[in-house]
């Protein structure tokens, strides 16, 4: 009887690892912003926004892991087909309009001067709110039967 309550606790102790990985993957994107803005020390209007989309990222970031550790809590499963198919079908998106933006970056920086990390870091944020809105589009509007 005790190995199966050290095995039923093992597993729980894994599903718990998995939904605390948001929250560390979290806390060490607002750490490194915070190591970022002490290190720049003056911000531009590119970095004021830039932060501001790191904040509502990981704001996001947050309530996602809030509602799969309470759903786990609960007894639900972590990932459902219907979930991994919403979230393939938002990845899918997310790439496609991604591959357009950075050719639009590209092109942006032909005729604007941009430093390369400020276009890399500006690029890279993108992507993550172009996914963020893929994913609240499809999560929104559901799957269609295809």
């Amino acid at each position: 009887m005790c190995n199966i309550s050290n095995f039923v606790l093992d597993i729980n102790n894994n599903v718990m690892k998995k939904s605390g990985l948001v929250f560390l993957v979290a806390i060490l994107v607002v750490a490194s912003t915070i190591l970022w803005i002490a290190k720049s020390g003056v911000l531009s209007g590119v970095d004021v926004l830039q932060i501001g989309v790191i904040a509502v990222l990981v704001i996001l970031a947050l309530v996602f892991g809030y509602r799969r550790l309470t759903s786990e809590r609960r007894g639900e499963p972590v990932e459902d087909e219907l979930s991994k198919k919403v979230m393939m079908k938002a990845s899918a998106w997310a790439y496609f309009i991604s591959l357009y933006m950075w050719v639009f970056m590209i092109w942006l920086k032909d005729r604007v001067t941009f430093d390369t990390e400020q276009l890399l870091g500006t690029g890279i944020l993108a992507m993550a709110v172009i996914w963020a809105l893929c994913w609240l589009v499809v999560y929104w509007r559901g799957i269609r039967d295809e």
